[in-house]
């Protein structure tokens, strides 16, 4: 396995959110490519150059590309801007020698209704089309149960929508067993947040530094391997007021795990 940050977690300017990340012994980072100078309307030949020059001169890969821009896939108004700027994305994002863009796509329901007949139809299209160019798109596990998105995934008829991982949304969000779901999703599973946090009520949750929550890494780490994943641990540290010496503490965590369960883990 290998491990990775949100470069967008340590609050800094890419340049050096990259140089910080390769400081911390992480091998990869996922960056946000959705606004300002990340935009994928404003990322030119120039800007791909120098994004790849700064991460070459660290020796990092991008473990994914974040192309959420905060739009749920049932939006009918914005169909044709979803579309459009994922499909960017996707495109940005290969240049960038990355084939992951991830994303939340909405609130999965086990139904037929219109609202799903509708996020059905803008995930299929983006599905389709990062198959035809060798990508996934991966939705981030969130409000659904396991099951629930499995079921989802299989109706599209299309491998090119994966899943990004993260346990913590499961327990924090849907109730849901973050190692069971593993499982479940097995096939779909590209890449994963490192993350953790407690559900504090129905609709109210908290994240927490790794091991002090609803997530049994052990556990958790011990499922990834026996499907075979070999993807990133991505961490993501969205709260807090020292991001770094967050990040810092989760990297040794998952490495004092890896190394505990004999998992091996890039270096």
């Amino acid at each position: 396995m290998k491990i990775g940050l949100i470069s967008d977690s340590l609050r800094l300017d890419f340049k050096s959110s990259v140089e910080k990340a390769a400081s911390l012994g992480v091998t990869g980072i996922q960056k946000y490519l959705v606004n300002g100078e990340f935009d994928p309307y404003n990322m030119t030949k120039a800007k791909i150059v120098e994004v790849k020059n700064i991460m070459n001169s660290t020796g990092l890969v991008f473990s994914a590309i974040c192309g959420d821009f905060g739009i749920d896939f049932d939006n009918v108004e914005q169909k044709e801007f979803i579309i459009t700027k994922s499909k960017k994305i996707l495109d940005i994002a290969k240049e960038l020698d990355c084939n992951i863009v991830t994303t939340h796509i909405g609130h999965i329901e086990d139904d037929e209704s219109k609202r799903m007949e509708l996020l059905r139809a803008t995930a299929s299209e983006l599905a389709v089309y990062a198959d035809s160019i060798g990508s996934y798109f991966a939705a981030e596990t969130g409000t659904e149960k396991a099951p629930v998105l499995k079921k989802f995934l299989d109706s599209l008829g299309a491998k090119g929508l994966r899943i990004n991982y993260d346990p913590a949304n499961l327990v924090m969000v849907a109730g849901d067993d973050p190692v069971k779901g593993v499982h479940i999703l097995k096939d779909y599973i590209v890449h994963t947040h490192a993350k953790d946090g407690i559900k504090t009520g129905d609709k109210t949750f908290l994240e927490v530094p790794l091991g002090t929550g609803g997530v049994d890494f052990d556990e958790y780490l011990k499922a990834l391997n026996t499907i075979g994943y070999t993807g990133y641990l991505t961490i993501e540290r969205e709260v807090g007021e020292t991001p770094a010496a967050d990040i810092k503490l989760a990297f040794d965590f998952l490495i004092e795990k890896l190394t505990k369960l004999n998992i091996s883990y890039e270096k």
